[in-house]
């Protein structure tokens, strides 16, 4: 009789020992996106679209560093499964490769996303489960507005280089007759936005206006209009090839004595490097460092090298936020423990401060009630195919 209740109470004991492991096994399953080996991040972009320039070289340069840290032993004991889906630059298809990280793949974080519309597109179902939005590529301010407490970004956006430039050029160079050339798009009203407020904010009026559909080619009737108001700042919402043209229309039919300003959507070598020196002089504000191979730190540089020898070309504007966006996961991830959550992962990030990336770029801060992490931009004129900082240091509004 004692013999089989010895052998009831250590029945008992093995299956209670069980019993918690198996719940241990379960709680480290409810962190949706994290195992005991790895974390999965996702990313959806633009890998073979109209954007496919910034979208390939944001994930090469996020996968390059995220393997360096899996080859390095990882987080935490975790490596980083790195999950990217290709969307052309299409909110549909957006959708449905956000729809296949969130439910099947079970992801643990967005990074990177690209594009304002497909960002937009998924945030509610993305935050229905609990996934963070961390960086997108685009510097919309509905990235960080209204305020959610999943949705983080990073650098300055599209309404602050706007500000920051006009201001700066009505200052500077002494101008006063503000004019606005955008594309009619949610994109471009953005920038409009801007123009109007920093208007109001000097106590100007804003002179003219004049817009173009996203694949405008010949821009001499918005040109002739704006020349014809007597305009001396032109402020720009355009991306790239409706930066090129309007800009170097100006030019061909001699009107100088006006200056253009842009954003970061216009900050890519292709501007700069426009055939015929075509953008010459053009002012841009944006939010990261634009490096060059034979000006760039060691560091930077060794980057660069290890770049260019992984995936056989330079990397480009789209490569330094990759970069930069994984360099920043990585310290969140480590600052968040070995119990990793979503919970902790927000309050990592929510209690980083002065963070900076190797190219140099502005102060990330973020908190509590802040989850972008800078309003300051950084001011260049195209001068000789390249952009060339002209401000000492960050400027504000």
């Amino acid at each position: 009789m004692r013999m089989r209740t010895r052998i009831m109470a250590v029945t008992a004991a093995v299956a209670a020992v069980a019993g918690l492991t198996a719940v241990s096994d379960v709680q480290a399953q409810t962190v949706r996106g994290v195992s005991k080996s790895e974390i999965v991040i996702g990313q959806h972009t633009d890998l073979s679209g109209p954007a496919a320039s910034y979208g390939v070289h944001v994930s090469n340069a996020m996968r390059l560093y995220f393997d360096k840290i899996n080859a390095d032993g990882g987080i935490h004991g975790r490596k980083i499964r790195f999950i990217v889906e290709d969307h052309q630059y299409q909110v549909p298809r957006a959708v449905q490769a956000a729809n296949k990280l969130i439910n099947r793949d079970k992801i643990f974080l967005m990074a990177g996303a690209l594009g304002t519309p497909m960002n937009n597109a998924v945030f509610e179902d993305q935050f229905k489960a609990n996934v963070p939005n961390l960086g997108p590529l685009t510097a919309a301010r509905s990235m960080s507005e209204p305020f959610h407490p999943l949705k983080f970004a990073t650098y300055s956006t599209y309404y602050d280089h706007s500000r920051a430039g006009i201001k700066y050029l009505v200052a500077k160079n002494n101008r006063k007759k503000l004019c606005a050339l955008y594309q009619d798009t949610d994109f471009g009203k953005e920038v409009f936005d801007a123009v109007q407020d920093q208007a109001k904010a000097m106590n100007m009026a804003v002179v003219e206006t004049a817009t173009n559909t996203p694949i405008a080619t010949d821009f001499t009737a918005q040109i002739t209009k704006l020349r014809g108001a007597g305009c001396d700042l032109v402020a720009m919402g355009a991306i790239v090839r409706d930066a090129i043209v309007p800009y170097a229309t100006a030019r061909k039919m001699g009107w100088t004595d006006v200056d253009f300003v842009s954003q970061s959507a216009s900050f890519d070598q292709i501007v700069a490097s426009a055939p015929g020196g075509a953008t010459e002089g053009l002012y841009v504000g944006a939010g990261t460092v634009m490096p060059y191979r034979d000006t760039a730190s060691p560091q930077v540089a060794a980057w660069w090298d290890s770049y260019k020898a992984k995936y056989n070309t330079d990397p480009n504007i789209g490569s330094v936020y990759g970069y930069g966006l994984a360099d920043l996961i990585v310290n969140v991830l480590d600052r968040a423990g070995k119990d990793l959550t979503t919970e902790k992962f927000v309050k990592g990030l929510e209690s980083l401060s002065g963070y900076r990336d190797i190219f140099g770029g502005p102060v990330l801060n973020f908190g509590p009630n802040k989850h972008l992490g800078t309003n300051e931009v950084l001011f260049y004129q195209i001068q000789k195919g390249r952009f060339v900082q002209i401000a000492d240091g960050p400027i504000k509004y």
